[in-house]
């Protein structure tokens, strides 16, 4: 079986030309440093074509093999083949590498059921069986709970992925470019700002696709401009959809505040999608890769859609985070709420509280519950929520939790749990400091990303705590990303 080129060798000459000339030149003035003495020691050199096997998989899906102990990354290779590999970069500690040809295959992997995959960024392990990705999820997280959080690996449980992973994301973001004669919206082609045009994307709610299809049509049939991000002309960005539960939205991104024909395109869409309730433009003029402006006008009906994470009702405008996997939400909240173990009478501390999905979770079963969360519209957003599901027995602060905690520490307050669900970059380390600080009994640690989940881990441990068990969970099928839960308690030295 062969690769797919997906890279530019014609870039791919230039860089390795120019990198050349560097080091060329830095050789005849004997200036070479440390790393690029590196590079020319490496046993793997710029255009070699080199057989490699893989043992492992890397943060973002790629296969992780060695020659001569110096590691070479392969993206779409397996643990268990021996691939040959045109290597496209080398670096001071590592390489990456093109697959040519697979010598020997993996008894998971299969044939992506998507026509564009590989050169789509949106998946990365089509190519694998189900049951194969959740077990490299689970090894991944243990990977990193022994290696960066120095725990004991099985502590981390099996994957937990849904039914179907197919057709779960409720929410698409697709650029928009090309001409007024040649419209292209789909997604970026893998490491560029090339759109692919497609009309099915099997991770997508089948919405999100009717309403590319409707939007994609319109454009045409109206001759409304595209965007160009080189020249900073034409209209519409983005098309973004939401598919709530009953009710849809449809987010214009404009570089100029109204669209021409802006009625005629939104009898076109309500008439074809009557599930659509809300058509909002958001204006975003500037040059940037940032998707949303800071402005929405609303031109066909409500401001917000009303989703569901199982009994639970939130308002949902452009701006509103919410997960696009209502499944594995209700599974990765839910182990939460197993491993805070509450039985009425606690007090929560939900510390990275956002719009309060998670902590609405916890006000189910806890006394009372703190989200703090920096970000005010979020917290504005988290009030109504709680009044509208018709929990007050929440509080909300606005403010950084390192700060705020200490301060409810002061007033009386001892948390019995605490909650953190970080972005990415995880806990801040004052947070976590100020966190052991009230000395919970518990502490529920949700991430999105296993590997600061398991350095701050790390961090807690070295204060008293210990690692009891972590559940990963498959939100985003087909993707290398994997969430996770933790559960840390008091070690008896601090009881």
């Amino acid at each position: 079986m062969n690769g797919t080129n997906r890279t530019s060798r014609k870039k791919q000459s230039k860089q390795h030309r120019r990198s050349n000339r560097s080091n060329s030149q830095q050789a005849i003035n004997g200036q070479l440093s440390k790393k690029q003495q590196a590079i020319l020691n490496a046993p793997v050199k710029f255009g070699d074509e080199v057989l490699v096997t893989i043992h492992g998989i890397g943060s973002s899906g790629e296969g992780v093999g060695r020659v001569d102990d110096f590691t070479v990354f392969v993206p779409f290779a397996l643990p268990g083949e021996t691939v040959k590999v045109a290597i496209d970069m080398v670096k001071k500690t590592y390489a990456t590498g093109r697959l040519l040809e697979i010598v020997t295959m993996a008894p998971n992997r299969i044939d992506a059921s998507c026509d564009l995959y590989g050169f789509c960024g949106g998946c990365q392990l089509q190519h694998i069986t189900y049951e194969g990705q959740l077990s490299l999820k689970t090894q991944k997280v243990k990977d990193v709970i022994e290696r960066i959080g120095h725990q004991n690996p099985d502590l981390v449980k099996p994957t937990l992925g849904p039914k179907e992973p197919w057709a779960y994301r409720n929410k698409m973001q697709m650029p928009v470019g090309g001409t007024v004669d040649k419209i292209r919206m789909g997604f970026y082609q893998k490491g560029s700002h090339s759109i692919i045009n497609h009309e099915q994307c099997p991770i997508q709610d089948v919405g999100n696709d009717e309403i590319r299809k409707v939007c994609y049509e319109a454009m045409n049939e109206l001759g409304i401009e595209p965007y160009d991000e080189h020249t900073e002309r034409g209209v519409i960005r983005h098309v973004i959809g939401r598919i709530g539960k009953d009710e849809w939205m449809v987010i214009l991104v404009s570089r100029i505040a109204s669209i021409p024909q802006e009625q005629e395109l939104v009898n076109r869409i309500v008439q074809a999608l009557p599930q659509v309730t809300s058509i909002v433009v958001n204006h975003n003029p500037k040059q940037t890769n940032v998707i949303l402006g800071p402005t929405n006008r609303t031109i066909y009906g409500k401001d917000q859609i009303t989703d569901y994470i199982k009994d639970l009702s939130f308002q949902l405008s452009p701006h509103s985070f919410f997960q696009v996997n209502p499944e594995q939400t209700t599974v990765l909240y839910d182990t939460a709420l197993e491993f805070a173990d509450l039985k009425g009478h606690e007090t929560v501390i939900d510390a990275y509280c956002g719009t309060g999905t998670i902590s609405l979770f916890l006000a189910h079963k806890a006394k009372h519950v703190i989200g703090i969360e920096i970000v005010e519209p979020a917290i504005k957003d988290a009030k109504k929520n709680a009044e509208r599901n018709g929990y007050d027995n929440t509080e909300f602060i606005v403010g950084d939790a390192a700060v705020e905690m200490p301060k409810l520490y002061k007033q009386g307050i001892k948390p019995d749990v605490i909650v953190f669900d970080p972005i990415r970059a995880g806990c801040k380390e004052d947070v976590l400091h100020a966190a052991v600080g009230m000395a919970p009994e518990r502490i529920v640690y949700v991430s999105c990303n296993p590997s600061s989940m398991a350095r701050d881990i790390e961090i807690l441990t070295k204060q008293g705590y210990q690692l009891v068990k972590v559940q990963p969970v498959d939100m985003f099928p087909q993707t290398y990303h994997t969430e996770a839960v933790a559960l840390l308690t008091m070690s008896e030295a601090m009881q």
